[in-house]
């Protein structure tokens, strides 16, 4: 019968409930030199512990032997560096002491050479000593000389002090007079420049007023030509009429609405003095006049003009620009000819053809 795998299942089983069955099994299955591997190897462990502890004796005596070398040579270092810095310290106290010493020899040197020099000079003072009382000798007497001389200016002195005393007073006689006159002067000065302030500010208020009575002026000039235009501006065109606000506003919003002007050329033409509807007097064919008033013309009157009028020429009217005025500058009367605008002065219609120079 054959020896099955559940057979040696069967044997694992007996061998593991059977313990002293193991040795046995142990002997027929292993050699004799496996079975006295254990034993060997429990002595090889017991020999390396023995060997360990061996070498952690021998480790502890050389750490202890270490730590007694270092302590050694810690002492050692800090000796070496107490005799570095003695030696230091001695080093620097002979070099000190040969500075002295040098400073020393020095300073001994230039006593002795200051010795010497003494020596000359006490030399030489008592020659000056004996050549000084000589000169004393000599000075006492032209002290006395001197002192008759000082004698002599004293009496001068006093004579010059009575008389700065004088001097003096009128002085201070003049010096108050000069106060009194600085005083008024500073018065003075202040009145002018207070008069000065009033005169700058009364000016301001004479140009005030100027502008002021111009526009005004300007204004009744206006309200004088817009309701008696026909009778100044019939020399123009034939059956002047002038334009009411509702009439102007028609006309200058349907252009608007035409896209025929832009706000700003709407809103300019709004603030034209007068616009006058009438016929032209060579054909009659319906003309506008646009006229700008001022009590003095001037240069930006015609400006004004000629641009307001040709704003009105672009949406189809046929136009004419005028100034009118009480008097017109020359410089405006040169513009206006040279741009063909007709003036209105003093009740007369210049044309531009025949305008030559302003009364």
């Amino acid at each position: 019968m054959s020896f099955t795998v559940d057979d040696f299942h069967d044997l694992i089983r007996l061998v593991e409930t059977r313990p002293e069955w193991r040795a046995e099994l142990r002997r027929l299955v292993l050699t004799n030199e496996l079975l006295t591997v254990p034993d060997q190897l429990a002595a090889l462990r017991a020999r390396s512990e023995e060997q360990f502890q061996a070498l952690a004796e021998a480790q502890q005596r050389t750490d202890l032997q270490l730590a007694t070398l270092t302590e050694r040579v810690t002492a050692l270092t800090v000796a070496q560096e107490r005799t570095d810095s003695q030696l230091t310290a001695l080093t620097e106290r002979v070099t000190a002491l040969a500075a002295a010493q040098e400073r020393m020899d020095n300073h001994l040197t230039a006593l002795t050479e200051r010795v010497t020099t003494l020596t000359e000079r006490v030399t030489a003072l008592a020659a000056a000593q004996e050549r000084m009382d000589n000169h004393l000798t000599a000075l006492t007497e032209r002290v006395t000389t001197l002192t008759e001389r000082v004698t002599a200016l004293a009496a001068a002195q006093e004579r010059m002090d009575r008389q700065l005393t004088a001097l003096t007073e009128q002085v201070t006689a003049l010096t108050e007079r000069v106060t009194t006159l600085t005083a008024a002067q500073e018065r003075m000065d202040r009145q002018l420049a207070t008069l000065t302030e009033q005169v700058a500010a009364l000016t301001r208020v004479v140009h005030t007023l100027t502008v002021d009575v111009g526009t005004l002026k300007g204004k009744s000039l206006e309200a004088d030509y817009r309701s008696r235009g026909h009778a100044y501006l019939s020399r123009v065109i034939r059956r002047p009429h002038v334009l009411t606000a509702d009439e102007l506003m028609t006309i200058i919003e349907d252009a608007r609405d035409r896209k025929m002007l832009s706000d700003i050329e709407a809103q300019d033409l709004y603030e034209t003095d007068l616009v006058v509807r009438g016929r032209r007097l060579e054909d009659g064919t319906e003309v506008y006049l646009v006229v700008e008033v001022s009590w003095g013309v001037g240069p930006h009157d015609v400006e004004r003009a000629l641009q307001r009028a040709r704003m009105l020429s672009h949406i189809g009217l046929a136009t004419i620009p005028v100034v009118a005025g009480e008097h017109i500058l020359p410089e405006a009367h040169e513009r206006a000819r040279q741009s063909q605008v007709w003036q209105v002065t003093d009740g007369r219609a210049i044309p531009p053809v025949s305008a030559s120079s302003p009364n």
